[in-house]
């Protein structure tokens, strides 16, 4: 008995002579590519003018530069010469970090408290919001520092408001101790932006848990302590970081307030400061860049401690699905 040979089954063939799943990832690419096209400056801008900088920067930072000659490769030598041989280093690391610790909490109380005052308040709410956050946008400017300078020199408005409630400081830009507090005042001045930011999450805190904290006899503190306050961690810890960020690199009020030298006596000699002093006056671009990188590692070093850190303190309330 003969058996008729079978011939397999023909593959099914794709349209276009692909296989099914080459062709769909072209056409995936295909709807990609627009998206590509349009993320272009962004990508190219990010290239030219962040990370290449930044190469740049990095490898300057082992060299002796001084921006008219060559650069010339030294090793490790900056960060060594910075580290144990130039106490005008440290003495800017501890003045940025005195300049961190008081303006930072000061300037985040002060948010707060204007976005308390502002959340029940009903006529004038706007004018209020927008006249509070106008520093915010004015401060930064160098027109804005030097009136602050003005204000707070020898003879200035300060010191005469000052003497006559019998506070005798004299001109605080031209006193070593209290040089560095008129900047953190500036700073505080400015606390329109952080002030937004609370506002928002201030609406956002359901009533019900005033109404429930009423009922168990919870006064206006005690609600603020066990209501807002841990409704309101998430956005402290936000505002917490990025000014933390911000208040390490300032340069213009230390600037224009200091005259540019970081006087008197290097007491607002703050880093950035400092390192600017070391690139563009004295031309030690290769100390610069290295010094830098140490600001940038130690931003990093502190944000990641506030990250690590905000596990015990910060609330979120989609915590049981996290």
């Amino acid at each position: 008995m003969s058996t008729v040979p079978t011939r397999a089954p023909a593959r099914a063939h794709h349209p276009t002579g692909q296989p099914p799943r080459a062709g769909r990832r072209r056409g995936k690419r295909e709807r990609h590519w627009p998206a590509y096209v349009f993320l272009s400056p962004w990508m190219i801008g990010a290239v030219v003018l962040t990370l290449v900088p930044m190469a740049v920067s990095l490898y300057l930072s082992f060299t002796d530069y001084n921006l008219f000659d060559p650069p010339r490769w030294v090793g490790l030598r900056n960060y060594t010469e910075m580290l144990t041989e130039d106490p005008r280093y440290w003495r800017s690391v501890g003045t940025t970090l005195l300049y961190v610790v008081i303006a930072v909490p000061l300037k985040l109380a002060l948010a707060l408290g204007a976005a308390m005052l502002l959340k029940n308040l009903g006529r004038g709410r706007a004018f209020y919001r927008s006249a509070f956050y106008a520093p915010s946008l004015l401060g930064a400017s160098m027109s804005i520092a030097l009136v602050w300078r003005a204000l707070f020199n020898d003879g200035g408005s300060v010191s005469h408001v000052l003497d006559t409630v019998g506070i005798h400081t004299g001109g605080w830009v031209g006193n070593p101790h209290l040089a560095v507090y008129a900047v953190v005042l500036l700073t505080a001045w400015q606390f329109g932006a952080p002030m937004v930011i609370f506002l928002a999450g201030l609406q956002q805190i359901p009533s019900d848990l005033y109404e429930a904290a009423a009922l168990d006899g919870a006064g206006r503190w005690r609600q603020f302590a066990s209501v807002t306050v841990p409704m309101l961690s998430p956005v402290v810890f936000f505002n917490l970081v990025l000014e933390t960020i911000q208040s390490f690199q300032v340069f213009t009020p230390a600037f224009a307030i200091s005259g540019g030298d970081g006087g008197p006596a290097d007491s607002t000699m703050f880093y950035t400061l400092y390192l600017y002093e070391r690139g563009f006056t004295a031309s030690h671009m290769g100390y610069a860049a290295a010094m830098a990188w140490l600001l940038l590692i130690a931003i990093g070093a502190v944000t990641l401690i506030l990250f690590k850190t905000s596990r015990s303190w910060v609330f979120y309330a989609d915590e049981e699905g996290r």
